[in-house]
């Protein structure tokens, strides 16, 4: 029986839902990601008898702040070149293209979603919508609510790398066809190079964060957490993920920082990794030993 060599991979990337306009499985993910993140924080103030008047403002600050933060990180770190050129795709869901029309009304653009997302500038963007809402609404200190928000953050980052791989972004190097999980994005971007069996980094992704966040489950449930522990698991453990997955992908777009064998995705995750082993620092001890 002859084994597969690797897997063909060429999904369908949206739904059709009027003339003109879809909605793309990675929105869909988008939008399942954020649905979850209210499940789990609804969860979270039930039992630590927050009122649920607060979980609408949570969901309003923590939207904007992702896709505003995504999208002008997007900009800035990988595709400032092509976006200083095309301001109105950086704000709008939107590309240039002469042979569609944005519903069936505005020639030369189509729907794409916000394809173009930066996940270090939705981590900038959550921490400032996450203080303002600390502050002007919930009422509690700063750090409260990231230990418990980075639980949600990390099952959403799982999901929205799903997202990805039905896009066929962010895709791996070329790797040995003989891996089981080797995957040939036949919708491939061009400017990743030629259509071959690729690592799946997309996936290698969303499965770390998956653990990242049931790590994180477990320990809120195990024993109440303050004063930055869980954000401290957050940030090294899933930059640190990140760190040592970038040497599988290819490079995205036109990176800011890419020298001394680094990318650009990498130099980001250093500062996160530092902070997160800041916070640990200050509280292993308390935790494990009060």
């Amino acid at each position: 029986m002859k084994m597969l060599e690797y897997i063909n991979w060429d999904p369908i990337h949206k739904f059709s839902l009027w003339k003109g306009f879809s909605i793309h499985i990675y929105s869909l993910m988008f939008i399942i990601s954020f649905l979850l993140g209210w499940c789990i924080m609804k969860s979270i103030y039930k039992n630590e008898n927050i009122h649920q008047k607060y979980l609408d403002p949570l969901l309003i600050y923590t939207f904007f702040g992702t896709l505003i933060g995504a999208r002008l990180g997007q900009v800035l770190f990988y595709d400032f070149s092509y976006f200083s050129d095309h301001w109105i795709e950086a704000l709008l869901p939107i590309r240039e293209n002469n042979h569609h029309s944005l519903l069936g009304l505005i020639k030369g653009y189509e729907f794409i979603g916000y394809r173009g997302l930066s996940s270090h500038g939705a981590t900038i963007g959550i921490i400032l919508s996450s203080f303002f809402y600390s502050k002007k609404i919930l009422k509690k200190s700063f750090i409260w609510i990231c230990d418990r928000l980075c639980i949600a953050a990390a099952i959403s980052a799982s999901f929205i790398r799903i997202g990805n791989f039905f896009n066929s972004e962010i895709v791996g190097k070329p790797c040995n066809t003989k891996l089981p999980w080797a995957v040939k994005f036949v919708q491939m971007d061009t400017e990743y190079g030629e259509i071959v069996p690729r690592h799946p980094a997309q996936i290698y992704e969303s499965i770390s964060y998956l653990f990242i966040f049931l790590l994180l489950w477990y320990l809120y449930n195990r024993k109440k957490v303050d004063n930055g522990f869980l954000s401290g698991i957050f940030f090294t453990f899933l930059w640190s993920a990140r760190f040592i997955l970038e040497f599988l992908k290819e490079p995205q777009g036109k990176e800011v920082f890419n020298f001394l064998y680094l990318n650009t995705g990498q130099w980001l995750s250093i500062p996160c990794i530092i902070f997160g082993l800041f916070l640990l620092k200050l509280r292993i001890k308390e935790y494990f030993f009060s």
